[in-house]
């Protein structure tokens, strides 16, 4: 706000008092001019300050208050401006003021318009620094503050009433002035346009935090676009750098293009093109140094917009999409300094522009080195900017070119154009992106007994053929334009035989075969430069079901190669031929093919159905073109040669079931080339020519079955009998267990359960006593278990426990049988020397030695020693002694000598 005031005294001051209230810590209260003196009443960091600049002179501080005011407060402040002696002072704070005067106090007049420089000898700013007022080239240059942003009232210029007052309608005089004081926070109203962020500055103060690629002080300016490549022509753009980045650099901007290669960027010096950013394959490829490269992960060439980073710091570089890292890499460092050139789009020499892929073809947006922009067209925002020394050929805005300009849709398609793209509306019989592929299965070109199959660039009629013994073969060449290379060969076939020629080709010695041989696939192969080949199917397939194989060259890029053979698609079972062979290109031109046989003249040796045989994906067809609705489009074709003989299409068995060789009502079911009779239930045989199995009941419960005349008969296994089989023989009613033992019960057996004097299989060996004079200790008890079997009920003896197994028993050790019944006989295998006499134990032995030996089996010789004389004979009255007392209490003995009963 501007006010003028009548210069009476040039000395005399100008006494003001007004009330300010503020959050700001910076702001221009009051400007005052007499002559050539300036007076500024201004707040920094919140304290109130009063400066003073005459002439040509600088800027000097007069006073500043101590008390800090930018506190949202209302303040009151007198100021005396001019004279000997310039001075502001507090007179309150809100809360200690009082707002008591007349209300006939004299207001002074605005004036109307600005002053015009040089004409101005005293006057008033309130709330700015006064521009244009012609003092010096100082004050213009000096760094003021901001402009207050805040309230004032009670504005006095000596007794007059400056504001608040109503400035005329068409007055210039004062701006962005609003009665009252209100201090709403102004990102509230969301001033900030295009997804920017507001950040508030208070009292209705705000900044946006613009996001690429936009920029002003509500974010309302888009940086212009360039657009390079417009009608495929070359274009690029030249920058040069106008400082030192420093060694650290973020190179960003915004592309958007379908083109899968280009330049995008080259930074450069005297002596080398330090950093290089292309296309390839549609992602960004970052070179540094020329040496260190960096390729990204995702593609860009989608035609959107995408915000490619590259941060170099020092020794390492990042590769950022939209804030997304791709990659990075370890870098020597970099020095970008002034005067280095940046190329964008593209190289003024087109073949170094061609070897990064050539020029680019798209839009380049919001590019930056650092903060500094480098701007294509200049916007209106004052930014920093790198300079431009070239723009060839590169357009504004993002304009697409008119991609169906050459109309690219064939077939009828319609085109639409998209940026730098086109899609077309294909005939409903047509598609692919150029409407190229005509979808012929839709124009019916079939016969009704073949199916339709897409093939590229045309359609096959798929069906099956009938081949039988003297029937004729079916004969095939090349049509002269094969080009591709033939290292395959499938087919699918059906056939009871075991001897049978599937295919055959040949051109002078080179041919191939598949046939079946002893039930089995075989290929033969036989190619110039190579050795004949053979591969075998690892199983028989003549069992009359459909079968397919596969023949391929395990490496096709470098022949000759071995060839593999997969059947069914069991890649599990495949076969491998022993030696490498060529491929079967010598079947593009020239060589001869026949199906079901080894020649024309040889006919059919086949019986059965052949389905698609295909030989390098190229089909064998069976139909002829005159017999389709269409002629087949194909460049690449083999051709059937015998037009005189038609096939037999389908697949058809043998008649096998008329007249009916089934018997007695059966039923004949035809297996292709093989009959099955379905036979009533009291009729069997291949034919039913015999009665049913009588057998088929199982009417044996413990036995195997025998079909008779009439009837069937048991044979019983061991342990049963009867009729079916089902009565259980007691196998302990007729044995051999010897007297005084026991018979124990059994499947299917029986076990001898011996007296303490008898041993043996059937109890029927005496055990030899044990003379008198040898100790022995007496045989534990061991108890018996009682177990519950599944059938019956039995024991374990002689400690052994009941088995999980039924009828079988958990021995202890010493003791073997189904049920423990048995001690072993450590001393049946003698292991006594020298006269020993051996003594059993449960699971042990002793062997008592004569008196000449010791050791474990008597084996030591102690003949020759007194002192093991005289300790046997020790041993021996202590054995005769203990004999004694042990036996004092028994009756009488008959006789004292060793004998044995017979």
């Amino acid at each position: 706000m501007y006010i003028e005031t009548q210069l009476l005294d040039p000395e005399a001051p100008l006494n003001v008092t007004f009330s300010f209230r503020t959050a700001r810590p910076v702001g221009t209260l009051w400007q005052h001019r007499v002559d050539n003196l300036l007076l500024r009443i201004e707040l920094l960091d919140g304290h109130l300050s009063l400066r003073s600049l005459r002439g040509q002179g600088s800027s000097m501080l007069v006073q500043e208050l101590p008390e800090h005011l930018s506190d949202s407060k209302w303040h009151t402040v007198e100021a005396s401006l001019g004279g000997d002696v310039s001075l502001i002072k507090l007179l309150c704070t809100e809360g200690s003021c009082t707002r008591d005067f007349s209300t006939d106090i004299p207001l002074l007049e605005q004036a109307s318009t600005l002053p015009d420089p040089g004409t101005v000898r005293q006057g008033l700013f309130i709330g700015v620094v006064g521009r244009n007022w012609g003092l010096s080239k100082v004050e213009d240059e000096a760094e003021n503050p901001p402009a207050f942003l805040g309230c004032f009232r009670d504005v006095f210029v000596g007794s007059h009433l400056v504001l608040p007052v109503v400035a005329p309608g068409d007055s210039d005089a004062q701006a962005n002035l609003t009665v009252g004081c209100s201090d709403t926070d102004k990102c509230d109203e969301s001033p900030c346009q295009n997804r920017g962020r507001c950040v508030s500055q208070g009292w209705r103060s705000y900044t946006c935090d613009c996001q690429r690629p936009y920029e002003g002080h509500n974010c309302a300016e888009e940086y212009i676009t360039a657009r390079f490549g417009s009608k495929d022509l070359e274009s690029y753009a030249l920058f040069s750098l106008d400082d030192t980045p420093g060694d650290s650099l973020t190179i960003s901007m915004f592309i958007r293009t379908r083109q899968t290669s280009g330049l995008l960027f080259i930074l450069s010096n005297t002596t080398s093109q330090y950093v290089r950013l292309w296309l390839e394959g549609g992602r960004v490829i970052v070179q540094v140094n020329n040496f260190e490269t960096l390729t990204g992960r995702g593609l860009v060439s989608d035609g959107h917009f995408h915000l490619v980073t590259i941060k170099l710091e020092k020794m390492e570089a990042v590769l950022l999409y939209s804030a997304q890292i791709q990659g990075s890499m370890s870098i020597r460092p970099i020095h970008a300094h002034a005067g280095d050139l940046v190329f964008i789009g593209g190289l003024p020499d087109s073949r170094a522009s061609g070897s990064f892929g050539g020029y680019f073809k798209g839009c380049v947006q919001d590019l930056r080195i650092n903060s500094k922009r480098l701007q294509f067209y200049p916007i209106s925002t004052p930014v920093e900017f790198y300079s431009l020394k070239q723009l060839i050929n590169v357009g504004q805005g993002c304009s697409s070119d008119n991609a169906c300009a050459n109309n690219p849709c064939l077939n009828g398609g319609v085109c639409y154009s998209m940026w730098d793209d086109f899609i077309c509306n294909c005939p409903p019989n047509t598609a692919g992106r150029r409407c190229e592929e005509v979808k012929w299965c839709e124009l019916s070109p079939c016969p009704a007994t073949a199916i339709c199959q897409p093939r590229s660039q045309g359609f096959e009629c798929v069906s099956n053929v009938t081949f039988r013994e003297g029937s004729s073969v079916l004969h095939y060449r090349s049509n002269g334009r094969i080009k591709q290379g033939l290292s395959s060969v499938s087919l699918r076939f059906r056939t009871r035989q075991n001897t049978a020629t599937l295919l055959h080709a040949q051109k002078n010695l080179e041919y191939l075969t598949i046939s079946v041989l002893d039930s089995n696939v075989v290929m033969e192969l036989q190619t110039r430069r190579s050795t004949k080949i053979t591969v075998h199917s690892q199983g028989p397939i003549n069992d009359g079901e459909w079968h397919s194989v596969e023949l391929s060259m395990e490496n096709q890029v470098f022949p000759p190669s071995r060839w593999i053979m997969v059947v069914d698609r069991d890649v599990e079972e495949l076969s491998v031929s022993k030696t490498a062979a060529g491929n079967l290109d010598f079947l593009r031109e020239g060589a001869d093919i026949f199906l079901g046989g080894l020649s024309l003249d040889a006919g059919a040796s086949m019986s059965g159905c052949l389905g698609m045989v295909e030989i390098g994906w190229l089909p064998l067809p069976f139909f002829l073109d005159t017999e389709l609705n269409l002629p087949r489009p194909q460049v690449e074709q083999f051709v059937r040669v015998n037009t005189d003989t038609a096939p037999h299409y389908g697949c058809w068995g043998s008649i096998v079931c008329t007249p009916n060789p089934c018997t007695n009502e059966g039923v004949c079911e035809d297996l292709f080339d093989l009959h099955h009779c379905k036979c009533p239930s009291e009729w069997t045989g291949l034919l039913c020519q015999y009665p049913s199995d009588t057998c088929n009941s199982s009417p044996c419960i413990y036995g195997n079955c025998t079909n008779l005349e009439g009837g069937f008969k048991c044979v019983c296994e061991p342990g049963y009998s009867g009729e079916l089989c089902d009565v259980e023989v007691d196998m302990c009613e007729n044995t051999n267990c010897g007297e005084g033992s026991t018979c124990i019960k059994g499947l299917q057996s029986y076990a001898c359960l011996c007296p303490h004097n008898m041993t043996g299989l059937y109890c029927d060996e005496k055990i030899r006593e044990i003379p008198w004079y040898i100790e022995t200790s007496p045989l534990p008890q061991l108890p018996t278990s009682a177990c519950t079997g599944t059938r019956w009920n039995y024991n374990c003896y002689n400690g052994g426990n009941c088995s999980d197994i039924d009828d079988t028993c958990y021995c202890l050790p010493g003791f073997v049988g189904v049920w423990c019944e048995r001690d072993v006989d450590e001393c049946a295998s003698d292991p006594c020397m020298n006269g020993g006499f051996c003594v059993n134990y449960v699971n042990s032995f002793e062997c008592v030695c004569e008196m000449n030996f010791s050791g474990i089996y008597c084996q030591i010789d102690a003949s020759d020693f007194y002192l093991y004389l005289f300790l046997g004979l020790w041993q021996n009255l202590f054995q005769l002694v203990s004999y004694f007392v042990l036996r004092i209490d028994d009756e009488p003995e008959i006789e004292w000598a060793f004998h044995e009963n017979e």
